[in-house]
């Protein structure tokens, strides 16, 4: 058995985490706003099973390389952090929407969109990067960011 988790599994671990972690703050920012008592219940759901992933994911943060318990990061990094999921997000649902579309005027619209989607993303990273919310070549930084990020919406009250 290897002392410490790849490389690669060790990026993923971080996208799931990170990604994980800010849904959950935004989850339990809003449950009270839901009007809806069933819609509601799907957010507690939501809102347990993402706690419970998290919880299992941070167990490997320990075997990763790179990876120390001293965390360090202001809470501007999570709403940049947010902003970056979202527009990664974007990249993706738009390159996925392109693939399938036949009508010529609709595919150059999408093609417009998903460019913007790719220079917001790159935008948000070079911020992040500048500012050090995102240490995209410090992976202990990387990881530690991570974990900090996680336990705070663990640790969030709803």
């Amino acid at each position: 058995m290897p002392e410490h988790l790849a490389w690669h599994e060790t990026l993923e671990l971080h996208e799931l985490v990170a990604f994980q972690s800010a849904g959950l703050t935004k989850l339990k920012m809003s449950i009270r706003k839901v009007p809806d008592h069933e819609l509601r219940t799907l957010y507690m759901q939501a809102i347990q099973g993402i706690e419970r992933n998290i919880r299992e994911l941070l167990r490997f943060f320990p075997n990763a390389p790179g990876y120390d318990h001293n965390p360090r990061q202001a809470d501007a990094g999570f709403y940049a952090g947010d902003l970056l999921g979202l527009a990664k997000a974007s990249v993706r649902n738009y390159a996925m929407a392109l693939t399938e579309t036949a009508t010529p005027e609709l595919h150059q619209v999408l093609s417009r969109h998903l460019q913007n989607a790719v220079q917001l993303h790159y935008n948000v990273y070079r911020y992040m990067l500048e500012k050090g919310y995102y240490s995209s070549y410090d992976l202990h930084q990387l990881l530690t960011n991570d974990v900090k990020n996680a336990h705070k919406a663990l640790d969030m009250h709803y």
